[in-house]
């Protein structure tokens, strides 16, 4: 089975960032989330994708194609959403569908109007009276309207409220639930990710650090809270750090014995809980008042 999108060596150098070999897939029917700090990378990954910015290395491919050699083709079958609106803002959201549409070939009125109304979005509205909210549920209903094959989007449910976030949630595993499309969407929202996702994709500092099943991901970590405040424990730690009398962090699965010898037990952490304390330990931060 072919990827749906295949990122092969990506570099892309800027005087204070870069990003460095850059490797990922998404296959058909996956949900994958991208997950990283802000800085870290996602961004600028995304639109590299997308043929947005020039990479000096490297190969990205959509649907078995290469994405440069391929460009128009490939984009027909991709849905991609920014985080951000900035563009005609005096122009309602009818108007802004009205130019859109002429770029898609198979873009379908009727299921832009329905994701709207399922959004209670506004279509006569302008961009500029919308909420932060209200951009991302345009941008989603955009992608949403052209059959696509693979929806890229960065930071699709932020500034939603819950509920619409759980709506979005909702219409992502619908999409993929047949195995035929794909969903990649950069996140903050880590939550999100342990709802939908299938697979993570980790990127720190311009490098990806994992890419796979979110399971086995999860899986490789524990949560530890020690109530004992415990201190000799502390090397045997990814990253850790005192709260309240009490010391909370991450351990490797193969250290859970260390601490159940000590009659502390570890727990199955979340991924905010991984992201928080991997990325403790990769900066070495530390904090003195």
């Amino acid at each position: 089975m072919v990827d749906v999108l295949c990122l092969e060596g990506i570099n892309k150098k800027y005087p204070t960032f870069s990003l460095k070999d850059v490797s990922f897939s998404v296959k058909p029917g996956e949900i994958m989330g991208f997950i990283g700090r802000n800085g870290a990378g996602k961004t600028t990954t995304l639109k590299c994708i997308m043929n947005l910015i020039h990479f000096e290395s490297g190969s990205v491919k959509a649907f078995g194609k290469d994405m440069t050699e391929n460009e128009l083709e490939n984009k027909q079958r991709i849905g991609f959403a920014l985080s951000e609106l900035n563009y005609y803002p005096n122009k309602t959201i009818r108007q802004l569908m009205n130019v859109t549409k002429k770029f898609y070939k198979n873009f379908d009125e009727q299921k832009f109007a329905e994701v709207c109304r399922l959004f209670n979005l506004n279509i006569d509205k302008k961009l500029e009276e919308l909420s932060s909210g209200m951009k991302v549920k345009y941008s989603v209903a955009i992608a949403l309207s052209h059959k696509a094959e693979l929806l890229i989007l960065d930071e699709p449910t932020s500034g939603l409220d819950p509920v619409s976030r759980d709506e979005i949630l909702d219409i992502f595993r619908e999409i993929v639930k047949n195995g035929d499309r794909a969903i990649l969407f950069s996140t903050h929202i880590t939550s999100d990710l342990d709802k939908c996702a299938s697979g993570i994709t980790y990127i720190h500092d311009g490098s990806i650090i994992y890419t796979g099943n979110k399971k086995d991901f999860v899986k490789s970590y524990l949560y530890v809270k020690d109530e004992t405040n415990n201190k000799a424990l502390e090397s045997e730690y990814i990253a850790c750090k005192e709260i309240d009398g009490y010391i909370e962090g991450l351990i490797k699965v193969e250290n859970k014995d260390v601490f159940i010898k000590n009659g502390i037990e570890p727990k199955e952490p979340d991924l905010e809980q991984i992201m928080v304390y991997l990325e403790r330990s990769k900066n070495n931060e530390s904090f003195t008042l």
